[in-house]
């Protein structure tokens, strides 16, 4: 085959040399950035992505003119240049160009055993990441002797059955051609796709002449930043290593000096310092003309500064608010610009506890990351036991197969769950993801044994009531023992951050509470209003459950309305305080939703203790239990169903909100209260409810001699009530869309068995992502779409919002306010993700 002629070109970086992050790569735009401040950069030449695709696919560099340009200078390396440097690259190559030349020249200059370390590393590198030799046989010694650089030189050439290469435009030409088919191989193109980048994505190459920091003066090399990576406080950080005269820094044996005056032992504002007053300088002028505080990459030559790369400081989530905050209130970016600058998802490290990730992890079980934080407790099978850890003030987690409601004390009591089925939309995530408690479900691998109480994850490894167990429900994780954490921060920056974000956000985010606490955190996080209290929760208290049960065993509408009648004051009393801590705010209440089965007890012992309570044979307990159980209950008589066919129970709730309205409301603050029936399939639903509940308004008007207003409307969760939008929105003001429960019917999945094949499902491509993580814009969406679409145009003035769990995420907001939307409503501790994220739309409108 005639080996191909034509050869690629290169480009020395210059301050007009036409180098752009797309065609080149980030690296080499920055480098450009750095030379036009006049930083002192080694002379740098850039290949191209195309330059770079064209040497993976045989086409030879034009080395010769490469080496040439550099002339005299020595020795270069050469490191990669994406796009983004999130996606990677191939590790960087130094000393190239290393030969026996160079080191006899070297050895003269600063000795045998530093020229003797060059040549040494470079060797390694060399064989190992360009040779593709086995890196066992290639350790670097001891002591950089010459007898050890004789026998690494020898176990290249038994390695290849060729000496080591000594031209200098051969090593460079291997090295770059290395390097390109590395990037463009199939692992490497699964895991920078794995980070978000493209299939096709560019790789550029940066030659850069080598700024040895090896000489007879103060030598050595480091890297330097102005604030810390975990805080964002300001704060000089770094490592610099000498090189001493005698002591060799690159072979393992550094001086490690401090940057800054420490009595703990010398630094390199002591002994240079001329280069530490440069460094700074350079560290300000990079802040305020890059934009960005960056981490600079140096070496000292003879007590002369070179700066070999600057790249932006890699920083946790609290770090990257405080520094997008310290910028704009520096004016060196705008508060917009700041805002673009956080990952809306990043703030949840900063109101939950963390993993430090710095400590030991050590994983027995994966499950799915259903509300964010971390948290570590004794492992509790059930809610009394949860309960009685809480009164020790004793932290737990309670381990469960599936969470119900009768386990909501026992989750407010926990500091973390685990639960071995559900999915994102499971019980469990929604209620904790609601109280900010961390939770991993889905747990498939792991066995609970009931009766032994104990767990086994699917490493095989059991656990008994009373160990001690973390859970990460950011990464989905459950892990042995106490695992060291970063405790939440809400400082000024992010409450100053999300003032910001509430200027420029514009469309409405409401919470999701339904207790006070609730309301409480989300007042805290400035929510515009209840967007979804959930009644069903109200009555799990032990007083009220009980008279719960004595209503559903009532034999007569008069015996449920008696019942009812002791209920009424304990929900005035709670609407009363939510319309107290919301001041005014819009509190949308959802009556009763679940079906009733779910107030009774499941286990023999629970029916036992029921039957005592109401002085019923336990036979009698039992039947009627038998009586309401249903083959598919999340579809059976739950909702609007339950409110047409017990109307005894929405009339009490009607009557509670409307009297606690009245005990709420002031001469200049007025509440209307939003009342929402859910599960609506009939537009005729809609009006035999509303008719009830408009004769208890009128009722309680005429009793308490006051007026008041309220709105009412539905909950759309059924793809026939989204179809059929546009005749409900007639009866209706406000149309909420319950994304949890119309995706569930959509896809006739439910959400908490499919967590059993979900993954399976993505991984395989049948699904882009859990349709009950990340919201289906084709399926679920186009029903959105035209209920939206249906309902504006039978009454313009109708409220669209949504309230299911994925009111929270960035990309279905973005959805949502595309269609049109008015608000969305999300657990109280997303509220502050769906503010930046509803931000971050309005500000990038504005840009164009």
């Amino acid at each position: 085959m005639q080996k191909p002629t034509n050869t690629t070109g290169f480009t020395e970086i210059s301050q007009t040399a036409p180098i752009t992050t797309d065609s080149h790569g980030g690296r080499a735009k920055c480098l450009q950035r750095l030379i036009r401040l006049d930083m002192p950069v080694p002379k740098t030449l850039a290949l191209s992505f195309d330059d770079v695709h064209a040497v993976a696919a045989g086409e030879p560099a034009n080395t010769d003119m490469m080496i040439a340009a550099f002339g005299e200078a020595g020795l270069v390396s050469v490191r990669p240049s994406s796009q983004d440097p999130d996606w990677g690259g191939p590790g960087s190559i130094l000393n190239i160009g290393m030969n026996a030349d160079h080191h006899k020249a070297l050895s003269a200059k600063l000795g045998e055993a530093s020229a003797n370390a060059l040549y040494l590393r470079f060797i390694q590198s060399y064989a190992v990441h360009v040779a593709r030799l086995d890196p066992d046989m290639f350790d670097l010694p001891d002591a950089p002797s010459n007898e050890a650089l004789l026998e690494m030189l020898h176990a290249y050439e038994d390695e290849t059955d060729a000496e080591f290469p000594q031209n200098p435009a051969d090593q460079l030409t291997a090295v770059l051609r290395s390097m390109a088919r590395a990037w463009e191989g199939t692992t490497a193109r699964l895991l920078r796709q794995a980070k978000g980048a493209p299939a096709d994505a560019g790789l550029g190459l940066i030659v850069q002449q080598m700024a040895l920091g090896v000489g007879l003066g103060e030598c050595g090399s480091g890297v330097i930043q102005f604030v810390d990576d975990l805080t964002g406080q300001p704060q000089i950080k770094g490592r610099y290593l000498s090189q001493s005269q005698g002591r060799d820094a690159l072979m393992g044996a550094p001086s490690a000096i401090y940057l800054t005056h420490d009595a703990r032992g010398p630094s390199l504002e002591d002994i240079c310092p001329a280069c530490f007053t440069e460094l700074k300088k350079h560290g300000d002028v990079s802040r305020q003309r890059l934009r960005e505080e960056m981490q600079i990459e140096f070496t000292i030559t003879n007590n002369c500064l070179s700066i070999l790369d600057a790249v932006r400081i890699p920083r946790r989530p609290r770090a990257a608010v405080r520094i997008a905050h310290d910028l704009a209130n520096d004016g060196v970016i705008s508060r917009g610009e700041a805002l673009m600058r956080i990952e809306p998802r990043a703030l949840s490290e900063l109101l939950h506890p963390q993993i430090d990730p710095d400590g030991a992890r050590d994983m027995f079980q994966q499950g799915i990351g259903a509300s964010p934080g971390a948290a570590s407790g004794r492992i509790v099978f059930s809610s009394s036991e949860a309960q009685a850890c809480a009164a020790r003030d004793e932290p737990c987690i309670l381990v469960r197969r599936e969470t119900t409601q009768g386990d909501v004390r026992g989750m407010h009591a926990a500091t973390g769950v685990l639960t071995i089925k559900g999915g994102m939309t499971s019980h469990a995530a929604v209620i904790a993801r609601g109280i900010g408690l961390p939770c991993v479900v889905g747990a498939m691998g792991m066995v609970l044994d009931s009766r032994a109480k104990t767990i086994t994850g699917e490493d095989g490894r059991s656990f008994a009531e009373g160990d001690i167990i973390t859970i990460d429900g950011t990464a989905g994780q459950a892990l042995v023992g106490a695992c060291a954490m970063l405790t939440p921060t809400l400082d000024g920056a992010f409450a100053t951050l999300m003032e910001w974000a509430g200027e420029a956000c514009d469309m409405g985010i409401r919470a999701n509470a339904d207790t006070p606490h609730d309301a409480r955190i989300a007042r805290e996080f400035q929510a515009e209003g209840i967007g979804l209290c959930r009644t069903e929760h109200m009555f799990f208290e032990v007083d009220r459950l009980t008279v719960m049960r004595e209503m559903i065993f009532a034999d007569s509408p008069e015996d449920r309305a008696e019942a009812l009648e002791q209920l009424l004051p304990m929900q005035r009393a709670d609407f009363a305080e939510l319309f107290g801590i919301m001041q005014g705010l819009p509190v949308c209440i959802r009556l009763l939703d679940p079906p009733l089965h779910e107030f009774l007890p499941a286990s023999r012992e629970g029916q036992r203790k029921l039957a005592e309570a109401l002085d019923l044979p336990l036979s009698d307990v039992t039947r009627r239990i038998d009586a309401l159980r249903e083959y598919n209950p999340m579809l059976g008589m739950r909702g609007v169903r339950l409110g047409i066919t017990v109307p005894e129970i929405y009339d009490m709730q009607a009557r509670a909100i409307f009297e606690a309205t009245i005990m709420a409301s002031t001469k200049d603050n007025p509440v209307v209260p939003e009342i929402m029936i859910p599960l609506v399939s009939a537009t005729h639903e809609v009006e035999l409810v509303k008719s009830r509940i408009d004769a208890v308004a009128a009722a309680v008007r005429i009793e308490q001699g006051a007026d008041f207003d309220y709105r009412f409307g539905v909950m759309v969760e059924t793809p026939r009530a989204a179809l059929r939008a546009g005749d409900i929105a007639q009866t209706a003001a406000f149309l909420s869309f319950g994304t949890n429960d119309l995706t569930q019917m959509t896809y006739g999945l439910s959400r908490d068995d499919a967590g059993r094949f979900m993954s399976d499902y993505v991984q395989q491509g049948v699904f882009p992502e859990d349709p009950f993580h990340m919201l289906d814009t084709e399926g679920v969406g186009e029903l959105l779409t035209i209920g939206a679409e249906r309902g504006r145009s039978a009454r313009k003035d109708v409220v669209l919002s949504i309230c299911g769990e994925h009111g929270g995420n960035p990309e279905s907001i973005a959805f949502c306010r595309s269609a049109g939307f008015d608000y969305v409503s999300c657990s109280p501790f997303r509220v502050p993700v769906a503010r930046l994220a509803a931000a971050q739309l309005a500000v990038s409108d504005k840009i164009g």
